[in-house]
């Protein structure tokens, strides 16, 4: 399918709508990346735009393990590198491993600053967590579960009471506005039905992940990648968009999204375990139940298939302190009449992560001019394959601030003219339910050639029936790429293709092209 044909009906762009807002920098999203860069920026002026209430519809709210940071004595920068790119699959960029890992404490100091009540040991200390995959404890957490919550609450007090940021709610961004030269001049938005255009000197997408797309997510719902599919519909470089991380503990209780089960269970002792309770993640790696993601959501998706079952078993590990240590999974537990003291918490995988994204520098750069992009929306390179756990809101912090850096000495320029964007279709509902449902069967966990086929062919007629749908399109890049990586890789198994393949590639899409460049 063509690129005029994903991006709408009309080959050619429209005129924008009526222009309603102006802004020196505009942030699309309000998740982590995009109120610590709102902080970030003050004194200068910016636009936050949030399809709904501050602090809601955000996964970076959800957030259940914490932020890794290399605070310990006996940890560095150069280690949370390693571990960092070990995770990756050979796809991580171990330049931008060790930015975000230098980096990462001051951030954490910056978080302090602003109120987050991390949790410290009886001599005052940060209290630093060891999750799946990292060589040290260095993930810092709040009331064991409660770091995405207790963050966001911090941020969204804050940027409530700064002055230099404005914010409109309820407004969902569905198309980059174009100035004439080509530079990317705003969003086309909608605020309560009503397509209107809010222009910018600078606009940074901070517009979250893809979990939405799949029938089974840890992610709001509302998570659907509009923001990669609106930045590719521009014109912008896309990498790797087939590595999507898929958690492996979601509490499987029929709730959608699912609630999530935080790593930092197993890191706490939490053992995976069948129907008959014996233990099975040692048959899968020799790390048994703190193997990387991939390994572990691999793992409980086969004993599910086979019909053993999987299950957290948290009795011995966390036992009575459940209620203290880990409340947000105590209530989700308790909601759904398991009390985890001394029953079984029955897991499935479900997408939780995104490892691909639009393509940017180190400082958050895009390809397009005008344009900036953090969060998960972003690729920079810190991920590569498979993200390490706890890294996702390290990045968002790391590459926020280096934007605001970049942004906040800039004077205040004349806005150029908006002249063009691309209108999608809207998706209906029973449309959406049926390209997660295939999301979820053919580019999940495991995934074949023949079945990311058949999805192919089925996301090409729902294009037709809705020409420009933002999640039809993203998901269609996410499917395209992984019918192109003929191997296993992280978050990326293809059973018909269960190998590695050297040396390790890239995936680059632009327009109609996509090609799979070697690692320099």
């Amino acid at each position: 399918m063509s690129h005029s044909a994903l991006a709408g009906a009309n080959p050619g762009p429209e005129a924008c709508p009526a222009v309603v807002d102006r802004a020196d920098v505009l942030i699309v999203g309000a998740g982590l990346a995009g109120l610590f860069l709102a902080l970030r920026l003050a004194p200068r002026p910016c636009l936050v735009l949030s399809p709904a209430p501050l602090g809601e519809a955000a996964s970076s709210a959800w957030a259940q393990g914490g932020l890794a940071a290399a605070l310990a004595p006996d940890d560095s920068p150069e280690l949370h590198a390693a571990d960092t790119v070990a995770a990756g699959a050979g796809l991580v960029d171990p330049a931008v491993a060790l930015l975000i890992a230098r980096e990462g404490p001051a951030r954490v100091r910056d978080l302090l600053t602003l109120g987050v009540p991390f949790d410290r040991s009886p001599e005052g200390a940060l209290s630093l967590s060891l999750e799946a995959a990292h060589s040290r404890p260095r993930v810092a957490r709040v009331a064991g579960d409660l770091a995405g919550r207790a963050i966001m609450g911090a941020l969204v007090e804050a940027v409530r009471a700064q002055p230099s940021i404005r914010v409109v709610e309820g407004v969902r961004a569905i198309a980059l506005a174009r100035a004439p030269g080509g530079n990317v001049a705003g969003v086309v938005a909608l605020r309560a039905g009503v397509a209107q255009t809010f222009a910018a000197a600078e606009t940074v997408l901070c517009a979250g992940g893809t979990g939405g797309l799949y029938r089974v997510t840890t992610n709001p719902r509302q998570a659907l990648g509009e923001g990669l599919a609106m930045a590719w519909q521009a014109g912008a470089l896309i990498a790797d968009p087939e590595f999507v991380q898929f958690h492996p503990t979601a509490i499987d209780v029929g709730r959608d999204p699912a609630p999530l089960a935080t790593e930092a269970l197993r890191g706490e002792g939490a053992v995976l375990v069948g129907r008959d309770g014996a233990r099975f993640m040692g048959r899968y790696s020799p790390l048994a139940d703190l193997a990387p993601r991939d390994i572990v959501a691999r793992g409980v998706a086969s004993e599910l298939a086979a019909g053993r079952g999987a299950f957290l078993d948290t009795r011995a590990a966390v036992g009575a302190h459940f209620p203290d240590h880990f409340p947000t999974v105590f209530a989700a537990c308790m909601a759904a009449g398991i009390d985890p003291r001394d029953a079984l918490i029955p897991v499935a995988p479900a997408a939780h992560y995104h490892m691909g994204g639009i393509v940017t520098d180190v400082w958050g750069r895009t390809t397009l001019p005008g344009l900036s992009a953090c969060g998960e929306c972003a690729s920079t390179g810190a991920h590569g394959a498979n993200r390490l756990a706890s890294n996702s809101l390290l990045e968002a912090v790391v590459f926020s601030a280096r934007i605001a850096d970049r942004l906040r000495e800039g004077a205040a320029v004349a806005l150029p003219e908006q002249e063009s964007a691309v209108r999608p279709a809207e998706l209906p509902a029973q449309e959406l339910a049926s390209l997660r449902a295939g999301m979820a069967q053919a580019c999940g966990v495991v995934r074949t050639g023949a079945a990311l086929a058949g999805l192919s062919g089925d996301i090409d007629s729902q294009l037709l029936r809705h020409p420009g749908a933002l999640p039809v399109v993203c998901a269609r890049l996410m499917v395209r790429a992984a019918l192109a990586r003929t191997e296993s890789r992280g978050g990326h198994f293809r059973e018909d293709f269960p190998e590695l393949q050297e040396p390790a590639q890239r995936t680059f899409l632009h327009a109609d092209t996509l090609t799979l460049e070697p690692v320099s």
